[in-house]
């Protein structure tokens, strides 16, 4: 067999199992979009039909109409707020630590970044009463800055953008100290812009886990109108005791803003992922 022919083969059965495991990645939400689009009566009918025989609007128009018991609009756009403002600001705290910790030359800077790297063995679920005892003594609870703040500082975000960051060319910094530049406008103007591939990223990997939060939001925030998407999700499902053609619709709605966000992203998703972490 020759070499192309083998390539070949190699390449049709690659392609062959990635397409069986993308469809099993999206039937899914095919059966989610078609459930929202079913009557009450044909989302829970067996066998399952993909294929809506009515297709109606009604389950979207009542879960956007109920303003009382379920605002899905404000929580949609509380988790919108809340998930872009965390990422910004998860971005430019976390390329600042990491522009530090691989251009930069300071004592002790390598013992620091590996004992920062050794608090993520720590299990998140440990620091929720710590967390949460913060936000309460600075007034935080029930507002927005409760689901922002914390965690801006993710040891994650440091880790892949120092990685990215340290196979940038030293001599590009060396002809812009040359130049007069100051540190803040070679961060800015040099190792940012090369670096978008990891910062979208980091950004796509950021606001999922922001947006798609249930167990944070639901102990920070009290009242029905600062709930977000997850949590307010819960409250839809006793609101229409089980309604599943309405829930559907509303975890669709929820899964939107994700869906545009990685297809927007995904070439530099990529990009990023395979050049990042290349060097120690």
């Amino acid at each position: 067999m020759s070499v192309k022919s083998e390539e070949r083969k190699i390449k049709t059965t690659s392609f062959i199992f990635l397409s069986a495991v993308g469809v099993l990645w999206i039937a899914p939400l095919i059966w989610i979009l078609s459930t929202s689009l079913k009557p009450e009566s044909a989302a829970i009918s067996w066998p399952i039909r993909w294929i809506p025989e009515t297709p109606t609007l009604k389950n979207y128009i009542d879960v956007i109409s109920n303003t009382s018991e379920a605002p899905i609009l404000k929580w949609f756009a509380n988790s919108l707020f809340i998930a872009v403002s965390h990422t910004v600001l998860v971005l430019f705290i976390t390329s600042l630590a990491a522009y530090a910790y691989s251009r930069l030359e300071f004592k002790g800077r390598d013992k620091i970044f590996w004992s920062l790297m050794a608090t993520m063995m720590i299990p998140p679920i440990m620091n929720l009463i710590p967390a949460y005892s913060i936000v309460n003594f600075l007034g935080w609870i029930d507002t927005p800055w409760a689901m922002i703040i914390p965690g801006l500082g993710g040891v994650f975000g440091i880790f892949l953008l120092r990685q990215f960051f340290l196979g940038i060319p030293k001599e590009l910094e060396e002809a812009a100290i040359i130049d007069g530049a100051t540190l803040f406008q070679i961060y800015w103007k040099i190792i940012l812009p090369l670096s978008k591939p990891a910062l979208v990223v980091l950004a796509l990997f950021t606001f999922m886990g922001n947006w798609n939060d249930f167990l944070w939001p639901l102990i920070v925030t009290n009242s029905i109108e600062m709930r977000t998407l997850p949590v307010g999700l819960s409250i839809l499902q006793g609101t229409y005791n089980i309604q599943y053609a309405k829930m559907m619709a509303a975890t669709f709605i929820s899964a939107v803003p994700v869906l545009i966000l990685f297809l927007l992203a995904q070439r530099f998703f990529v990009k990023g992922i395979s050049l990042s972490g290349v060097k120690g």
